[in-house]
């Protein structure tokens, strides 16, 4: 076995997945999220795009788009495609995944869900897609549907939950995506996020340049982001 080496303290991590092909997201997959974005339960999985070029490392500056007034956070737990998936049955899905991380689905909530379109509108920005800190492969998490998984806004935690409050498994996800589209190794899947969120807040709240976002999974590492607008430093 190759044993890597130590990554020096101060040294700047990317996105453990560097250019995915696909990067496929999936909306209202908690049912406390549900609830609290007064949803209904998804009898299907609610999919969307992110696009490839909003990747960015675990702690790189997340950056708020001009003029933007409503963009939120979004704790998820995200896997990587390991071999190539079409029409995949459930009971064999979790075998085409390579491994698991953390990823923030960062949401412009205006743009997703005051501007006519679809919800890719808020969701692709440049920086709203944090990975990592570490890609983890599935033979080193015992039970994907039984992790604890939370994100802190200026050191105040406020989402706290477990990927057992999912609606549709990991292994569900894979197999009703790969009816759609081949995916192909590289490709990303983030797979939604507990309640907590900023617009589901009474009064709602949303994030601005000086605050900072940690976000967590079990055995899967902790990511810290801080965010500015964009053309600031």
């Amino acid at each position: 076995m190759k044993i890597l080496p130590v990554v020096a303290t101060g040294t700047r991590l990317g996105s453990c997945v560097a250019q995915p092909g696909n990067f496929i997201a999936v909306g209202l997959n908690y049912v406390q999220h549900a609830i609290e974005s007064h949803a209904e339960i998804p009898k299907d999985p609610v999919l969307f795009n992110k696009a490839p070029s909003c990747v960015s490392g675990p702690n790189d500056t997340v950056l708020l788009p001009r003029n933007s007034v409503k963009s939120d956070w979004e704790a998820e737990l995200a896997l990587v495609i390991g071999k190539q998936a079409h029409y995949v049955e459930e009971s064999d899905a979790l075998s085409y995944v390579a491994g698991f991380f953390v990823c923030n689905d960062v949401s412009e909530r205006e743009y997703q869900l005051e501007r006519s379109g679809q919800w890719v509108k808020g969701k692709m920005f440049p920086t709203f897609g944090p990975l990592g800190p570490w890609l983890v492969t599935r033979d080193e998490i015992p039970d994907v549907q039984n992790l604890h998984i939370w994100l802190e806004l200026n050191g105040k935690r406020i989402q706290d939950s477990s990927t057992s409050d999912m609606i549709f498994s990991v292994a569900k996800l894979v197999s009703d995506i790969s009816q759609y589209v081949i995916l192909q190794p590289g490709d990303v899947i983030t797979t939604g996020t507990p309640p907590g969120v900023g617009f589901g807040m009474k009064p709602p709240q949303f994030l601005k340049p000086g605050d900072t976002m940690r976000v967590g999974i079990d055995g899967l590492g902790v990511q810290e982001q801080r965010v500015l607008r964009w053309g600031e430093s």
